[in-house]
């Protein structure tokens, strides 16, 4: 130790690359062993390596067995069951055709710079595979390609749908369990199957989006009142598909950089959604206007107008040109077989250019309850199919709005076991409610705006009569 450090004090540069190198070389030359190392990541930690995923679901069988710390995780698909993994800087043996080989797992740990906003620890895990150099032929041919297919096929034994969220620039998740399918969203039956059949008609179109040039994905508007199923909607489509989800939160992205590098981190067949983007940031078609009108008004009350520091906030720096590259820009197709999902409960409030054909290419509509969604939610809740009260209902459902969601609570039972006929009539009960305060609500814009009942009632679509001691009557119907 004593003659390595005079070494490196006092030796010339030049000499210790010299000797270092020809060191190197005759160790080699010497040492019967090679090493192959499998990162996690590939790049600039852009994408997840598959062959570490495959190297890590094969290891699985034979960690369990030979090392000394494991890592356990529960697998939930048709059996809940254990799966076994090494743990970090762990060493286990493999054999194949008569040949021992080494791998051993390992992790860098970068450090975190103290003053970010965003302060995560930067973890690399990698695989490192020993051998001696005599089997080099048959490990890199036929050893590796057996352990990338037997790992691949683990990972489709053990798949299990997960739920992703954003943490700053990282992915974290859990196990996707919504029990929504297409079955029970309360839907139209012809509009309920030309979604289906478009979502199934894109998961087999692969040959035909490369034969045309085109990436393989394609998105989803999701639009109506709050309530009407958009996230049921998304979990449905994930369940049909067998999709993950990723939900992105955009207020907690940095900046355009650390969205893209969120964007390359997801895996194909997965469902990429941001919900209620008309509040996640300032994307709207409003946008210029809403600046303008702000610093107007700050040069009419300089005490509105604070300091950055004083207003505080971690904002995002997101723009709408980041998102739009996000959607279908050149990054966009680093992976196939992904969905981009929006929803909001106020489409014309979207600007054009995130809505346009070729970023969302279907626009679909989530209203409120019709009848015929409304049998839907009656099978599901009440198992029934028909019933005496289904004519007033139908006849009350086309004269006011009310959302699937709130029509499913007058279902919910309230008293075990649940009484169908009480269920229906709460619902008639509410509905009648919803009817006269539809009819108030007029009236009272009527007086607000100095205008007759028939003017008001004629802008929002309401046939009106009057009765016989002259006060309004206003039937509510519902638009085409």
């Amino acid at each position: 130790m004593f003659f390595w450090a005079m070494f490196k004090q006092y030796c010339p540069y030049q000499l210790q690359n010299y000797f270092e190198k020809h060191s190197k070389s005759v160790f080699t030359f010497v040492y019967p062993f090679i090493q192959i190392t499998f990162n996690e990541f590939t790049g600039d930690r852009f994408m997840r390596s598959e062959a570490f995923s495959a190297i890590e679901n094969y290891l699985g069988s034979s960690s369990s067995m030979q090392a000394k710390r494991l890592k356990a995780d529960v697998v939930k698909n048709s059996t809940q069951s254990l799966v076994l993994s090494m743990d970090d800087f762990e060493e286990v043996t493999d054999e194949f055709q008569g040949v021992k080989l080494r791998w051993a797992s390992g992790k860098h740990i970068s450090k975190t710079q103290p003053f970010s906003f965003y302060p995560v620890t930067d973890e690399r895990m990698y695989y490192t595979l020993t051998f001696h150099k005599r089997h080099r032929n048959l490990i890199l041919g036929t050893y590796l390609s057996h352990v990338l297919k037997e790992g691949d096929a683990i990972k489709v034994k053990n798949r299990q749908r997960k739920l992703y969220t954003n943490g700053g620039s990282y992915w974290r998740h859990v196990v996707f369990e919504h029990p929504a399918s297409f079955e029970t969203i309360a839907m139209e039956a012809d509009k309920k199957k030309e979604i289906m059949d478009d979502l199934i008609t894109f998961s087999q179109a692969e040959e035909f989006y490369a034969r045309i040039g085109r990436a393989w994905k394609r998105g989803y508007l999701l639009y109506g009142p709050p309530g009407t199923g958009k996230s049921t909607m998304i979990a449905a489509m994930a369940n049909l598909l067998n999709y993950d989800i990723y939900d992105l939160e955009l207020t907690s992205v940095k900046d355009n950089t650390e969205l893209r590098k969120l964007l390359i981190e997801t895996s194909s067949r997965s469902i990429i959604v941001i919900e209620d983007i008309d509040c996640s940031l300032d994307l709207t078609g409003q946008r210029k206007k809403k600046k303008e009108e702000q610093g107007r008004g700050d040069e009419k009350d300089p005490k509105l107008k604070l300091p950055k520091e004083e207003t505080g906030g971690k904002q995002s720096q997101v723009t709408l040109s980041g998102l739009l590259n996000f959607i279908d820009g050149l990054w966009s197709a680093c992976k196939g077989e992904r969905l981009v999902v929006f929803t909001t409960n106020f489409f014309e409030k979207l600007d054009p250019a995130l809505i346009r054909k070729g970023r969302m290419d279907k626009h679909i509509e989530l209203s409120y309850c019709s009848f015929e969604a409304f049998k839907v939610l009656a099978k599901n809740y009440l198992r029934i199919e028909t019933h005496h009260l289904y004519a007033k209902i139908q006849e009350l459902l086309g004269e006011t709005k009310m959302t699937p969601a709130e029509v499913a609570e007058h279902l919910m039972p309230k008293t075990l076991p649940g009484d169908s006929k009480v269920c229906l009539e709460g619902l008639i009960a509410g509905l009648e409610k919803a009817k006269e305060d539809a009819r108030l609500k007029a009236e009272e814009e009527a007086r607000e705006k100095g205008s007759s009942p028939e003017e008001i009632a004629k802008e929002q679509g309401i046939e009106n009569g009057l009765c016989d001691n002259g006060n309004t009557e206003l039937n509510c119907k519902e638009k085409e």
